[in-house]
């Protein structure tokens, strides 16, 4: 959330790994998940992306407990193979093909630099969920949280987005279809699990998803360090959804038109800005801590 129209560009990072990357040994020994579970549709970009490969204790243990998950291949060092096995049993995953793996196939398998903590897996995209199903599911609900991000495209901060919506109670993390980062193993090792958790929505037009939002009776508040009052001061209940653009460029015109109100998180004039993750974080404990 900056209070300059400064442009700073999000980092691209690479998440998913391709099929001629795996290991050799497993070409040709794909198993499944439990059989007959309940799937939802694999749409939006992620949706075609048979290739994902999640990677470090909390996003593969995670993902192990996610029913919704379906998981096709485990590798795991040695030191880790126990932890593994003992999860999988926790969630009668019986048929799921664990490998053995050095540290050296996993660092030649995954980006430079991951920390994959000796396990990684084969998997698909979570099935998604779409704004009418979350309006749906929370129709009853006198207290709901979304975060609405408009253009934030770097799956770390994204990811540490989710991390704190998982945190302080948000039902959803919305994203537009365009200029927002897939599901990839980038993004889930920063959500630490958080992934399995919270729904990642991908929208289609986000003006739209806000207008179908405010028709649901949400109230939504545009993040802007140049706002007025701030969060705090809105007095928000029930129904919230806040909006929260790029680090550089803030919210679109049209984004900022959407919304009902704008707000911004008290700073002292030592900083100029603060991190979008961060900035969602402390948005997310005002609201919460009520």
């Amino acid at each position: 959330m900056s209070r300059r129209n400064k442009s700073r560009s999000g980092n691209r990072h690479p998440g998913d790994v391709g099929q001629d990357n795996l290991p050799q040994s497993d070409e040709n020994r794909e198993g499944n998940s439990r059989r007959g579970r309940k799937r939802g549709r694999d749409s939006g970009p992620s949706g075609g992306n048979s290739r994902l490969i999640l990677f470090g204790r909390h996003p593969v243990m995670m993902a192990i407990a996610n029913p919704q998950r379906t998981i096709h291949k485990i590798w795991a060092t040695e030191n880790v193979r126990d932890e593994i096995n003992a999860a999988l049993a926790d969630a009668e995953r019986t048929d799921v093909a664990v490998d053995s793996a050095g540290r050296t196939d996993l660092d030649e398998m995954l980006p430079p630099g991951t920390v994959h903590q000796g396990m990684a897996i084969h998997c698909a995209p979570l099935p998604q969920l779409s704004v009418e199903e979350l309006i749906a599911d929370h129709r009853d609900s006198e207290q709901c949280t979304v975060l609405i991000l408009d253009q934030v495209t770097d799956p770390h901060n994204v990811g540490a987005i989710l991390r704190s919506a998982a945190a302080f109670g948000a039902s959803a993390v919305i994203v537009p279809d365009r200029h927002a980062p897939p599901e990839t193993g980038v993004l889930a090792k920063s959500a630490s699990g958080a992934l399995e958790t919270v729904p990642y929505i991908h929208a289609g037009n986000l003006n739209q998803t806000l207008e179908k939002l405010k028709a649901a009776h949400f109230w939504l508040a545009g993040m802007d360090g140049y706002a007025e009052q701030t969060l705090a001061e809105a007095k928000l209940r029930g129904r919230v959804g806040i909006v929260m653009g790029s680090e550089g460029e803030g919210l679109r015109r049209l984004t900022r038109e959407s919304c009902d109100f704008l707000v911004k998180l008290p700073m002292s004039d030592r900083i100029e800005s603060l991190n979008v993750s961060n900035a969602a974080a402390v948005a997310l404990y005002e609201l919460y801590r009520k």
